[in-house]
């Protein structure tokens, strides 16, 4: 059945820098490494604009409630639009319960399951792109952005989420990471590590990225991730693993913990943000009395 919206770094060994790697790349994925950071600034603006973080990293929240949650913040952050009080952005990082969720142009012809005897909850969004999986060491971020105050360009702004985790993998792990052309996310040779997904209304952004850390990688083989029949999914972990980067499993949470601060580095890089951490006490218990509403 598809639930709908309708109801109410520590120094860590993980790597060699000085590994060589040949990445071979398939015709389709023409290699577009990392960009100058001034492709994803606001020259205009001096001062960085404010963020507000919600580290829920190490936490597994239900989709339907960070769904929920999104949807007030965005309700919240456009009535003070309506009064030029909209001081800072949002960023939300956590992890979610096994998942499928579809945009909302989705097709149900890449669920290689019975809807209605699905391995996991399946949810049609709002968000653009095909069905994807959502679960257990993949890293979700979740960016409610006022383009207003950064570029009112949503090719610019996917653009950029994928240039932070060009940089993540880059700069914290020597992962040679590409985007290919015509298609939306990162890749690293002919496996896809993160995949993005957004909804934008009145220029706020919601919805967002996901970033394959250490998931367990089989619920994708129950779909055709992203609508895509001849690539791969990948993850941080297989990676430096097949390189022989990867030494020792007891320390996987280190792995996730790196892989947030990286996240949350670059992010402020490519969008010229200052983060505010926020208290996450008691937030499950907020979100347990949110309810999903239309935001649009």
């Amino acid at each position: 059945m598809i639930l709908s919206q309708n109801f109410s770094v520590a120094s860590v060994q993980w790597y060699n820098c000085t590994v060589n790697r040949e990445i071979k790349y398939p015709t389709l994925c023409k290699p577009i490494t990392a960009s100058s950071s001034s492709l994803f600034t606001n020259s205009s603006n001096n001062e960085r604009r404010m963020c507000d973080l919600f580290d829920l990293h190490s936490k597994l929240v239900p989709y339907e409630k960070a769904w929920a949650w999104q949807k007030s913040i965005v309700r919240n952050r456009r009535k003070l639009v309506e009064v030029n009080e909209d001081s800072s952005d949002t960023l939300i990082i956590l992890q979610h319960e096994p998942v499928y969720t579809l945009g909302t142009g989705s097709s149900e012809e890449y669920l290689n399951f019975d809807i209605n005897n699905a391995p996991f909850n399946v949810y049609r969004t709002e968000r653009g792109g095909e069905v994807t999986y959502h679960g257990p060491g993949q890293l979700v971020m979740y960016p409610i952005m006022n383009l207003r105050y950064h570029n009112k360009d949503l090719h610019w702004y996917m653009r950029a989420l994928e240039e932070v985790v060009i940089r993540v993998l880059k700069s914290t792990f020597c992962i040679e990471a590409t985007r290919c052309e015509g298609l939306t996310g990162v890749w690293v040779g002919k496996k896809k590590v993160a995949a993005i997904g957004i909804r934008v209304g009145q220029w706020m952004t919601y919805h967002g990225l996901a970033l394959n850390v250490m998931p367990d990688l089989s619920p994708f083989g129950d779909i055709v991730p992203c609508g895509i029949h001849d690539r791969e999914v990948g993850s941080i972990k297989e990676i430096l693993r097949e390189e022989m980067r990867f030494y020792d499993e007891s320390d996987e949470k280190k792995l996730l913990d790196m892989t947030y601060k990286s996240l949350v580095n670059e992010f402020c890089e490519v969008f010229q943000l200052q983060m505010l951490s926020k208290p996450v006490d008691g937030i499950e218990m907020e979100l347990d009395n949110l309810t999903l509403l239309n935001c649009d």
